[in-house]
């Protein structure tokens, strides 16, 4: 899914990349930083190397703050910036210290370093760079999630997680084996001591439900067996009456994609040694058991649509939440998919989606991605490939650069009918020769 590499950087304007509190060591490299769209016009790749070079350099620094300020340039320069053709031969160098930092370093600095290498991910594209990324960073942040370390560091490891995966698997196997990682966080198994079962708290289940789905999209085209869905679904459904709305929505967006992916669903037409609609047969209770559990959520999801505020409920929110049910309710009941479009440049571009899954993933990048989403959905072949966009690129670009891009069109244009009124007189001689 990935688009070409290219040795120039794609900005979207001249901001500072570096706070005045940053560390002296990284500090000069500032001004570099906030001329990348200047010298895109000019192909100025050296300088941007070196500023690179400066940050990889004050990552090997023994103070925490530098590899700190380091860290929150690089997350700042990969939101703003298409950095692909700085980092395609620098990206295992990067990784390393990515991970080093989510190993040995403070909280701010772990937390920093998994946005870093989602972000990383992202950039690079699907293909083996992305592929070697996830490989490496997968047991590193397993480890933060089985340690049940801070909330905010848990958080982010669950968010790079899944994009890593999301970017970089090749296989079933290689899904399925974060999702199991996500999966122990959301429902948690009893510890060495019998009794004992860890819960996380509501923003990191909340989290670990988000990433769980976002990752779940991606399973469509490979084959799914029913049968070891409905423990899952199951629990899911009681997470409908958590106390905390953000992990009912959260829990709400995994059922609908559960539904949409037809995990509820047992054919009786399925080959099976016994007669599916018997009801003392395996098969049979199983396909008794899901249609029970299709009518409780959407009793549940009538209910969460249509819930009363009271005194000091949060209105956006509630809104939020009767909203997100009401769609779910009308996708279970009446087989309604969710419909949303979002305008990306100029008048002509528009990223539209039409499915749980795509919804789930376009709200996740944008997430993910925050300030920065608009400019990779614009340049990043990878948004471009998932959501199916073809921009314009006339429409992406700044005045002056439209004039240069136009000039070029205009040549080719010249160019190409020079060729065919040449090759139409070389035609028209070619028949008096023949006359």
């Amino acid at each position: 899914m990935g688009k070409s590499k290219k040795s120039k950087v794609r900005g979207a304007g001249g901001d500072d990349l570096l706070d005045s509190s940053d560390a002296d060591s990284v500090g000069s490299s500032s001004t570099a930083l906030s001329d990348l769209s200047i010298s895109y016009a000019t192909e100025n790749v050296n300088s941007h190397e070196f500023v690179l070079d400066k940050y990889i350099d004050a990552l090997y620094e023994k103070r925490g703050s530098t590899r700190e300020a380091a860290l929150a340039s690089l997350v700042d320069a990969f939101e703003s910036f298409m950095l692909d053709g700085l980092v395609e031969n620098k990206y295992a160098t990067l990784l390393s210290l990515f991970n080093t930092s989510i190993k040995k370093g403070s909280i701010k600095e772990a937390c920093l370093a998994s946005r870093a290498i989602g972000l990383l991910s992202i950039t690079l594209g699907a293909g083996s760079s992305s592929h070697e990324t996830m490989v490496d960073s997968h047991p590193q942040l397993s480890k933060v999630l089985q340690t049940w370390s801070d909330a905010s560091k848990m958080i982010s490891a669950l968010e790079c997680l899944a994009i890593i995966t999301f970017v970089g698997a090749t296989d079933l196997a290689e899904t399925e084996l974060s999702l199991k990682a996500m999966w122990d966080v959301i429902h948690p198994k009893s510890g060495s001591n019998v009794g004992t079962v860890r819960k996380p708290k509501p923003p990191v289940l909340a989290a670990a439900l988000s990433a769980w789905t976002f990752l779940l999209t991606t399973i469509g085209s490979w084959r799914i067996n029913t049968d070891s869905w409905k423990e899952p679904i199951a629990f899911l459904s009681t997470l409908l009456g958590a106390e905390d709305r953000a992990v009912r929505m959260a829990a709400g967006e995994a059922l609908a994609l559960c539904f949409e992916l037809n995990l509820l669903d047992v054919s009786p037409s399925e080959d099976d040694d016994d007669d599916t609609g018997v009801p003392g047969s395996s098969k049979g209770k199983l396909f008794l058991d899901m249609q029970a559990l299709k009518a409780k959520i959407a009793g549940l999801a009538s209910n969460l649509s249509a819930e009363a505020g009271g005194k000091g409920a949060d209105k956006k929110n509630l809104s939020d939440q009767r909203d997100l049910f009401q769609r779910i309710l009308d996708f279970v009941k009446y087989g309604e998919c969710p419909e949303e479009s979002l305008k990306i440049a100029g008048k002509r571009d528009v990223l539209r989606v039409a499915s749980w899954s795509e919804l789930i993933q376009l709200n996740f990048f944008k997430r993910f991605l925050g300030r920065g989403f608009l400019k990779h959905v614009q340049d990043n072949g990878l948004l471009q490939d998932i959501f199916n966009i073809k921009a314009d690129k006339a429409e992406t670009l700044s005045s002056n650069d439209k004039k240069i891009f136009r000039s070029g069109e205009e040549k080719g244009r010249a160019l190409k009918l020079n060729k065919d009124r040449r090759l139409a007189q070389e035609r028209k001689n070619a028949a008096l020769f023949e006359e």
